[in-house]
């Protein structure tokens, strides 16, 4: 390759990594147009990063610090704060330290200028709690561009009709408050069943996505097909969590199965985030014990499910979104 065809591909890259570093003053507040998320000047836009792990769990990762690591050596635009609701420790047993565990990374998200996801991480409906929960995200953050509130993590046994009409009145309550910023609705069956909202969809609301949930070991083709057909109906989707191994967050990676989605999900300008920072003895924690509760991480502080995520999403940072590429399957 001559000099001159190597100078622009270098600047090319560069400019990339640097919309990723500054993601939120590069695109500014999001909306949906038809399946697609834009930015402010109505260019396609995706997202790309990681979700911690429950915060109840592995709170120590819950620091401004890991996510301006993140923001740094991973590449990410996007990062996730997985608010445990139900379990020991989690907001309906602890919900001032669980709130101000998640404001922890949500200032920091703010601070390095990336998106943020609030994610109301639960299986069940907890209405007024949730509520009550999102009313004080909105009253703090609503001004913020950087905010995305993700309302029910993985519905598991309840019905689309369950879980339409709880979403309905967690929008309505952030929408008293925040009129504009990006909310992503749950799917039932641990985030599977797309397509039952695509057949019933929330009416009268907008900057609404509906959350579609993979583990590439576990999930293939049916479900890519069910996300086609979602697509096809108008449903926005939005990847909120995903990885390569077993459904279980266990048992060994499937990269070629991993890539397949990621290539789906690309061909689509469909946004993805991977599960999750925390240290737990399974495939899906990408971290080992030994990794720093604020970074920096070495190549030794990662598994492989961790070196894996950290690669992908550097590849993929490096590739914006164009307009004249966006697809409609």
């Amino acid at each position: 390759m001559s000099l001159k065809k190597i100078i622009p591909a270098l600047l090319l890259v560069g400019s990339s990594f640097a919309a990723s570093a500054q993601a939120v003053k590069e695109h500014g507040a999001l909306r949906v147009e038809g399946t697609q998320l834009v930015d402010k000047a109505g260019q396609p836009v995706m997202l790309r990063g990681i979700s911690f792990g429950w915060h109840n769990f592995w709170p120590r990762f819950y620091t401004p610090q890991t996510v301006g690591w993140l923001k740094k050596d991973w590449k990410i635009n996007v990062v996730r704060a997985a608010m445990g609701v139900e379990p020991k420790d989690g907001y309906l047993q602890k919900p001032e330290w669980s709130t101000e565990k998640v404001k922890a990374v949500v200032d920091g998200a703010i601070k390095e200028n990336i998106y943020v996801i609030i994610d109301w991480h639960s299986h069940n409906i907890n209405l007024p709690e949730a509520k009550a929960f999102f009313t004080q995200m909105a009253q703090t953050y609503g001004k913020n561009p950087h905010v995305i509130y993700e309302i029910f993590n993985e519905p598991d046994e309840e019905t689309w009709p369950q879980v339409k009409a709880y979403s309905e009145e967690v929008i309505s309550t952030i929408r008293a408050i925040d009129p504009d910023n990006l909310i992503l609705v749950g799917t039932p069956r641990w985030d599977q069943d797309v397509h039952l909202a695509a057949d019933d969809p929330i009416r009268g609301e907008r900057n609404l996505m509906y959350t579609l949930h993979f583990y590439a070991a576990t999930h293939k083709q049916e479900l890519r097909d069910r996300g086609d057909y979602a697509l096809r109906k108008g449903l926005p989707l939005f990847i909120s969590e995903s990885a390569g191994m077993e459904a279980s967050g266990d048992g060994p990676l499937n990269e070629a199965e991993w890539q397949r989605w990621l290539d789906w999900a690309e061909d689509r300008h469909i946004s993805w985030v991977t599960w999750s920072v925390s240290d737990k003895n399974e495939t899906c924690s990408v971290l080992l014990p030994s990794a720093s509760a604020t970074g920096p991480w070495k190549d030794s502080d990662l598994k492989p499910s961790g070196l894996k995520s950290r690669e992908l999403i550097r590849k993929y940072a490096s590739q914006p979104v164009k307009k004249n590429q966006a697809k409609s399957k």
